[in-house]
């Protein structure tokens, strides 16, 4: 598991009810590597937040680890 990944997850597992219910895949392509977050169905309005600020604010923090270690990434929050 990459650090990008361990660190959506742990993101995600911090602000959902059900915890052992999240899961993170890692894609990689050329240039970009996507990281898709599959919550419980009852969680997913936690992980995406009041106007998608969650959403918005966990991006960032993503875009700022993977600059650091050199990769473009991508969330996508799957329903």
């Amino acid at each position: 598991m990459s650090k990008l990944t361990e660190i959506v997850e742990q993101m995600a597992k911090a602000i959902v009810d059900h915890p052992e219910k999240v899961e993170v895949k890692e894609i990689e392509g050329e240039k970009t590597t996507v990281i898709e977050l599959k919550v419980a169905p009852e969680d997913l309005g936690k992980v995406i937040g009041k106007q998608g600020r969650t959403a918005r604010a966990m991006r960032t923090i993503l875009a700022a680890v993977s600059r650091k270690v050199n990769k473009k990434a991508v969330l996508e929050i799957l329903e």
